[in-house]
């Protein structure tokens, strides 16, 4: 009897999983996602960091749904352009001398859920780290700052897109 139970359990929990991603994100039907390359059309341009923000998005949908790639077509479909990469002082010190700078990245993302339209979305998200004054934004220092920065405005898409946290 208990086997039984715990079967019931089992097959019950795997089916309601169908749906959902371990992750607690809503793909609903989607077998496959689609992320276009997004261009940096910010004032400042960095180099890597189109390339860097599209890997990382389609890296983090691919980990974390059971979703496939898809070059055209896809049923989730991501598109859009970083607008913006600011570098500005945020912090002073007696002598009117910046003790911060913070790193701003903004990215327009166009979402368009093909199976379930009032799903889509577009909105621009954004986020920044802060750095020393005295230190060049090269390196280490900047590929910390993008780490940074990138998780968490690639975790925000996410969330926005199929977790449903608006």
């Amino acid at each position: 009897m208990k086997k039984i139970i715990l079967s019931l359990i089992i097959i019950s929990a795997l089916i309601s999983c169908k749906t959902y991603s371990f992750t607690g994100g809503d793909i609903g039907n989607a077998k496959t996602i689609q992320i276009d390359f997004f261009p940096n059309q910010a004032p400042l341009v960095e180099p890597n960091l189109s390339q860097r923000f599209t890997n990382d998005l389609l890296k983090l949908f691919i980990n974390q749904t059971r979703l496939t790639q898809s070059n055209s077509n896809g049923d989730l479909y991501f598109s859009g352009e970083i607008t913006n990469y600011r570098i500005t002082p945020i912090s002073g010190t007696a002598n009117q001398i910046a003790a911060q700078n913070r790193l701003t990245i903004t990215i327009n993302v166009r979402f368009t859920n093909k199976l379930e339209n009032k799903k889509s979305f577009e909105k621009a998200f954004s986020y920044y780290s802060d750095f020393a004054a005295n230190s060049q934004l090269t390196d280490n220092i900047l590929d910390n700052a993008l780490d940074e920065i990138l998780e968490r405005i690639t975790q925000d898409i996410f969330n926005r897109s199929i977790a449903n946290n608006f």
